[in-house]
């Protein structure tokens, strides 16, 4: 338990340390002898920590040149993260209550934005397309809701999820088939409804 906090402790360091010096994917960090002078760690510490950084994908080492920073968004840091911060059933409630807010959010956009064309093209797809996921579909959603922070933030989510979940619930063809079919009808009341009765959700969910 105290190696896992002292490990925490050195990636919480270096990711401020990284902010703060303004470093960026592709430039080079201090040596392993100037981090554990300046993160007032020991040195077989700070190796530990770089170790594992290095296997996740988020560094890596040039012999003779140094260590440098690879890119971060990548499904390895969600593993990180999920392994030694999000243990608690709070915070898996938070990821799973968020990304079904945004699914939602995106829902309220296709409505406004999605003329019957692309919603009857999508639904086709949903016919026939094998295999057929859920992520499959919602990526598709946001992509029709033509906003694409919404895309990123869910995207994120997704990861998450995957990495909490081990036991994905499976969904059936129809309820999909069904929300398309509100969403055609511009009616928002029957796509929130939709949307929650392929989620199992209460009404409670729904903000709007």
């Amino acid at each position: 338990m105290a190696s896992t906090k002292v490990y925490l402790e050195i990636v919480k360091q270096l990711r401020e340390m990284i902010t703060n010096d303004g470093l960026k994917t592709g430039d080079k960090i201090p040596s392993e002898r100037e981090l554990s002078e300046r993160l007032n760690f020991g040195r077989s510490s700070v190796r530990e920590a770089l170790r594992a950084l290095e296997l996740l994908g988020l560094i890596e080492t040039r012999r003779g040149e140094g260590t440098y920073i690879r890119d971060f968004r990548g499904h390895q840091l969600v593993q990180l993260l999920s392994t030694f911060i999000l243990q608690d059933q709070k915070a898996k409630r938070d990821v799973f209550e968020t990304k079904n807010y945004i699914e939602m959010d995106c829902l309220h956009l296709v409505l406004q934005k999605a003329d019957n064309q692309k919603i009857n093209k999508f639904r086709d797809w949903v016919k026939n397309t094998e295999p057929f996921s859920d992520d499959d579909f919602f990526q598709k959603m946001m992509e029709l809701s033509d906003n694409h922070l919404f895309l990123r933030l869910w995207s994120i989510l997704k990861e998450y999820y995957h990495s909490l979940e081990e036991n994905l619930p499976a969904f059936k063809r129809e309820h999909y088939l069904i929300l398309l079919n509100a969403l055609a009808e511009k009616d928002l009341e029957k796509t929130l409804s939709a949307y929650r009765k392929l989620r199992n959700l209460s009404n409670s969910t729904d903000k709007y």
